[in-house]
């Protein structure tokens, strides 16, 4: 066991803040183990072999060692995602604000990449309610995307805007989660490379930034809509007096989370206005740091007028009939075109998503289906994904493990039995990869080259233990 070198004045600055137990939180640091955990996808029903479940989110599991998730299949087919346990409280929250009888709601995740809140709320809403995820860093848009493409969801859209840009669609949000950037604390046992980067200097900018993100966007927040504030720090300054100075500058009440007392999770309350949050030590609960809180917005901004957009071309509706058969439930869907490809998305989000456009840099909206070539559609990869895929529609080619990690790598795919030929699925365990085209003497993959795996594929033995519910 190796002593932990923590930051100076690290250490001494949390002797103060709620739950913080310094010989239990350094001993924890010095075992230097980590617990992995994942996040099954509820509408791409799997098991894991050996796994215990994270006590505040369903679909959380702990693993009792950690696989090699890149050359897993079903990773890449977004039968799960890789997530800290601490993070997926999120879905507690949602669950104890929100039920299924309140209505359709529209979620903002403001800070989203690379995709782990986005895609628990995509699990969490239901087909008439839309996510938006925003990245507001450019290069980090397409890892957002790509883990939303695996998740199949069509309510989604991936937008890249700074905040201050969302204050322009006034109470359009029910809830707006916002995982602020911060000093980062709350990592430093996954990855102890971030204690280089802390210092009291750096907890106080950003808490600077932390307040200028929630001023922009908190009017994009509805009347009694929630704010969930979230950040992977310890400090003080980034978590309680948040959320005092929040209740210092808007009409917002503190909502008190039911917690049970066995999951280690400490209860805190701000110095002023005793606004509820949860703090998560790693000595205290199985997972990383994480402090999080919920308040009730209680004024109003001004609500956006969702508008059609009157300049939109005429639907060519013999393209769309040709489409249509593709997917599943086309009546639930409004179908439109970007430059040649054709999308889809769920038709209750029409006038939110036209809307939209005009305010906001949107990366991708539902799931782009493909282009049509006469009466031949060259399908995408967002529709092999998806949920609304009509599979009847196409040949499916079931693959081995070693053809299926050959097929991720570009690579050739080998003693395939497959007389018809054409555009096909290529599946592996039943859960769809990607496409191909099935000629006479070969085969063309059209597995995306930015996905594809790089490194070094593992022994057949090592294939991760994760089988098929009922298989």
């Amino acid at each position: 066991m190796q002593a932990t070198k923590f930051p100076e004045g690290f250490v001494s600055s949390l002797q103060h803040t709620p739950g913080f137990s310094q010989d239990a939180f350094v001993q924890v640091h010095d075992e230097a183990h980590s617990p992995t955990s994942i996040r099954i996808n509820s509408a791409k029903s799997i098991s894991f072999d050996s796994s215990e479940p994270v006590l505040w989110c369903e679909e959380g599991r702990y693993l009792n060692s950690r696989p090699s998730f890149t050359f897993d299949p079903l990773f890449h087919a977004g039968c799960y995602y890789v997530q800290e346990a601490s993070s997926m409280f999120l879905d507690h929250i949602l669950h104890y604000i929100y039920s299924n009888d309140d209505g359709p709601l529209k979620v903002l995740d403001l800070c989203a990449a690379p995709g782990g809140k986005s895609t628990l709320i995509s699990s969490f809403i239901q087909d008439d309610d839309l996510l938006v995820a925003n990245e507001i860093i450019k290069t980090r848009v397409p890892i957002l995307a790509d883990n939303l493409t695996r998740w199949g969801r069509t309510n989604t859209i991936v937008t890249n805007n700074d905040p201050k840009a969302f204050g322009r669609v006034k109470g359009f949000f029910d809830i707006i989660v916002v995982d602020a950037p911060c000093s980062g604390s709350g990592m430093f046992r996954k990855d102890p490379a971030a204690m280089e980067e802390w210092s009291e200097g750096n907890v106080n900018l950003c808490q600077q930034r932390q307040e200028r993100i929630l001023a922009d966007v908190y009017p994009a927040l509805k009347e009694d809509g929630y704010l969930v504030y979230s950040t992977c720090s310890y400090s003080y300054e980034e978590d309680e007096a948040v959320l005092d100075w929040l209740c210092n500058e808007f009409e917002l009440e503190s909502i008190r989370i039911s917690v049970d007392a066995n999951w280690g999770i400490v209860e805190s309350q701000s110095a002023e206005h005793k606004a509820w949050g949860y703090r998560f030590y790693p000595d205290k609960v199985q997972g990383e740091g994480l402090f999080i809180a919920c308040l009730q917005k209680k004024e109003s901004n001004g609500e956006l007028l969702v508008k059609k957009n009157k300049q939109a071309p005429k639907p060519n509706y013999k393209e769309i009939d040709m489409v249509k058969e593709y997917v599943l439930n086309p009546s639930s869907l409004y179908f439109f075109k970007q430059n040649e490809d054709w999308l889809a998305i769920n038709r209750d989000h029409r006038d939110s998503l036209e809307t939209l456009q005009q305010y906001l840099y949107i990366k991708k909206s539902g799931v782009r289906l493909g282009k049509l070539a006469g009466k031949e559609l060259i399908p995408d990869h967002e529709l092999a994904l998806s949920l609304l895929i009509n599979k009847d529609a196409f040949m499916q080619t079931e693959l081995t493990y070693d053809q299926a990690i050959a097929y991720l790598r570009r690579d050739n795919v080998n003693d395939l039995d497959t007389p018809i030929k054409g555009w096909s699925l290529m599946t592996y365990k039943g859960f769809a990869l990607g496409w191909a085209k099935l000629l006479p003497n070969r085969i063309n993959n059209y597995y995306p080259k930015e996905l594809r795996i790089l490194s070094q594929a593992p022994s057949e033995s090592q294939e991760p233990r994760v089988t098929k519910d009922n298989l």
